[in-house]
């Protein structure tokens, strides 16, 4: 993902404060990445993020930033300015995407294996070396030392690395354990696992809430909180092999929350969508 794309702030009432890019990920990915080359206007935008408590001058701000980044691209049709998905972007949110409804957050059929990661950078990449761990972080790595990461399973990460310019800075292997290690210990060690477990009682919490509470008068806005706050929860758990975890670990409960607030919301979500969203085609290699 993204690298500055999520920041947690106090918890409120209606959940973790998140950042405007990491709602107007949530926001594409769920209205606009799989309908195509679709473009949707800035008014809309401003209102459905404005549901979620993102101020016009914030989503205006988000948006220039994004296109400057390469993750959005701008089209005229008159007086109106409209937004679409760059390649890269579609690349993210597709990743998220798959973390989210394929990988889900419960790591159950872990072969065994791992995948390190080892780099060595000059003392002045400071933007390079954190470009680096964030992504890492984002694909399930862990420091198991300070210049060596470990990931459990088979993880494709040469394309991070070269799309980062890090190619020849970075080695790579996949291996598997001695029965010396403890993997338990290791694991112990190499991740935060109380804050990881923290951050998904929270979630189940907040959202079995909702439940309860019966069926909003927002489902779209909703649905955005939803999602961009359940990517911020997964970001920091690298789906470490359930059977190595302590028992009874809460990411169980909160994705099968997390998937009964989506069931809930999908559709009428979809058909507030359709009301509010004004939408045009996206005319190729335009920005």
């Amino acid at each position: 993902m993204v690298d500055d794309d999520i920041l947690d702030g106090q918890d409120t009432s209606e959940g973790p404060q998140q950042r405007p890019q990491s709602l107007m990920l949530a926001f594409f990915g769920n209205h606009v990445l799989e309908e195509g080359d679709l473009c949707v206007y800035s008014g809309s935008i401003i209102e459905v993020l404005g549901r979620v408590g993102i101020g016009e001058q914030a989503v205006r701000s988000t948006l220039t930033r994004m296109v400057n980044r390469g993750l959005l691209r701008r089209q005229r049709e008159g007086r109106k300015m409209f937004f679409g998905l760059t390649p890269q972007a579609t690349r993210v949110l597709q990743d998220g995407r798959a973390r989210v409804w394929q990988q889900g957050a419960v790591n159950d059929d872990w072969d065994g294996s791992w995948t390190l990661l080892g780099f060595s950078l000059p003392e002045s990449w400071k933007r390079q070396r954190h470009d680096l761990r964030s992504r890492l972080g984002w694909s399930g790595f862990g420091a198991l030392y300070s210049g060596l990461w470990i990931a459990p399973g088979n993880v494709d990460v040469a394309g991070v690395v070269s799309e980062l310019g890090l190619a020849d800075h970075v080695k790579i292997f996949h291996a598997q354990a001695d029965q010396a290690t403890d993997i338990e210990l290791m694991i112990r060690d190499t991740w935060d696992l109380e804050s990881i477990a923290a951050r998904y009682v929270t979630f189940d919490k907040r959202w079995t809430a909702h439940l309860d509470a019966g069926a909003g008068d927002d489902p779209i806005g909703t649905r955005l909180r939803l999602v961009s706050e359940w990517l911020s929860t997964i970001r920091t758990d690298p789906r470490l092999p359930a059977r190595h975890l302590p028992p009874e670990w809460p990411a169980r409960p909160a994705q099968e929350t997390f998937r009964r607030v989506a069931e809930h919301t999908a559709r009428p979500a979809q058909l507030m969508a359709q009301d509010l969203l004004e939408t045009t085609g996206l005319r190729q290699g335009r920005r």
